[in-house]
């Protein structure tokens, strides 16, 4: 990986060289007129060059070969700003420390907060943000022996080693304009995205109180179930609220052979698991969304014995905050309504931080979307529905006006050819990135950031003029 970054940064002319960056700030078109049209052409032009290309695909394979899971990420830190070193991009590291010790592993601090442009107060900045970490899954991905999961039990499966590798490209493009842009990019790369609230750590560390503070956030995914190309995204809820929870169903365990002398702690647990399907199909509107998901159950070691205890393990999502405290609250009262009925004692725990619904700002994603059009392969962008998936971006988006978008991925790659398919689903152990797709990433956090400072820099001045 190192050196390629200089490589791009040397083949930037058609940005460094011409005056597309400060014809476009300076113009008072709308953000699609033809100095736009230019723009865009020269974003794409330089995302696709053969420096790009070759550093985008070290790069990104160079994480997935070193798979780093939820604060525990040296490694993928460490290559964030050895590119930043050599890009001279200015950062500050210590973010998203691990305060629930006691859940999740590791003192975290591995997060990035790097500044690209003027860093002037009086000038709009926004942010673009690209989550670091793996999981715990052995791969199973076929050709791709080369850049192959290292580490046994750890994997790349939900392309965040993409979404690092596109945030870096998009870095390398700002800088190389860094003096023509009129305001602030900041890039955030977050630690902990898989379960372990990175983002919240970083919101309450203070990311949203820097100065200049931001105005917009913008984030992205790579989605396995569109096709390669296309762009997406809706207003309101994108994504949704998620809640963790591990329920101990305490009975009397026995001799099988004399189950009336114990309280069977896997016959209640049956009757629980059963029941709580009710709650999604008759306690909520059909016409709202919920998904309660029993996802592990373990219980006893031995045939002939009745164990004294059941664990459970599942999961809560739902459209909104309030929907997914109220499916809980209905989980808790069939607990107990359980326990009554068989003689159990039952305890629960949630995880520390539950997820936030994914809210796009309505007014920005309005505005956003036709950006997403213009980088689509397609010349639009899908309005596509909302997803039971979570997303810590989450936490950002209720700080600061986010759009959260989703980059097709679904149909690349070639068996034939030995080029893996790319229509996996998220989280599966044969998940593989279609590296087609990296410079798409690219071109979207860059037009996002400069089209973005523009338009908050035109509202100001109309602000301006306004209550003059």
């Amino acid at each position: 990986v190192r050196g390629a970054a200089s490589n791009v940064s040397q083949s930037t002319e058609e940005l460094t060289k011409s005056p597309i960056i400060k014809t476009f700030f300076q113009s008072s078109s709308s953000d699609f007129s033809e100095t736009s049209a230019s723009l865009k052409d020269a974003i794409r032009t330089m995302a696709n060059t053969k420096e790009m290309h070759e550093f985008l695909l070290s790069a990104r394979r160079s994480l997935h070969r070193n798979p780093e899971l939820m604060y525990e990420v040296p490694f993928t830190s460490e290559t964030i700003q050895n590119i930043l070193d050599e890009l001279e991009i200015d950062y500050t590291t210590g973010w998203a420390k691990n305060t629930h010790p006691d859940a999740y592993p590791g003192g975290g601090g591995y997060g990035i907060v790097a500044h690209i442009g003027s860093r002037d107060e009086n000038k709009p900045c926004v942010i673009l943000r690209a989550d670091m970490d793996a999981l715990p899954i052995f791969e199973t991905t076929e050709g791709i022996e080369s850049f192959k999961s290292s580490v046994p039990g750890k994997m790349h499966a939900c392309g965040h080693d993409g979404h690092v590798t596109m945030l870096l490209g998009a870095a390398v493009l700002l800088k190389s304009v860094e003096k023509e842009i009129e305001g602030t990019v900041r890039l955030v790369f977050q630690p902990a995205e898989e379960g372990g609230a990175g983002m919240k750590r970083m919101v309450e560390e203070g990311i949203v109180d820097l100065k200049p503070k931001a105005e917009n956030a913008f984030g992205m995914h790579v989605w396995p179930t569109l096709p390669s190309g296309t762009v997406a995204s809706r207003p309101g809820a994108l994504m949704a609220a998620a809640e963790m929870f591990e329920i101990v169903m305490t009975g009397k365990g026995g001799h099988a052979a004399m189950p009336h002398l114990t309280i069977d702690p896997i016959v209640a647990s049956s009757s629980f698991i059963s029941n709580l399907q009710s709650i999604i199909s008759r306690t909520i509107s059909p016409l709202e969304s919920g998904v309660i998901s029993i996802t592990q159950i373990t219980a006893g070691h031995a045939f002939n014995v009745i164990p004294a205890s059941a664990t459970i393990k599942g999961t809560i999502r739902a459209l909104s905050t309030d929907m997914l405290m109220s499916l809980r609250d209905k989980l808790a009262h069939m607990l107990d309504s359980t326990d009554l009925m068989y003689g159990c004692n039952s305890t629960i725990k949630y995880s520390p931080d539950f997820y936030p619904p994914t809210i796009n700002d309505a007014k920005l994603f309005d505005w956003s979307k036709d950006v997403g059009a213009l980088v689509s392969r397609e010349g639009k962008m899908r309005n596509t529905e909302p997803t039971m998936g979570g997303e810590d971006f989450s936490f950002l988006a209720e700080a600061v006006p986010s759009v959260f978008f989703f980059i097709g991925q679904g149909s690349g790659g070639d068996e034939k050819y030995h080029i893996p398919r790319t229509d996996y689903g998220l989280h599966h152990p044969s998940f593989a990135l279609d590296e087609e797709v990296l410079p798409i990433g690219v071109e979207l956090h860059v037009n996002l950031a400069l089209r973005s400072l523009k338009n908050l820099s035109q509202q100001s001045e109309e602000a301006t003029k306004a209550e003059l």
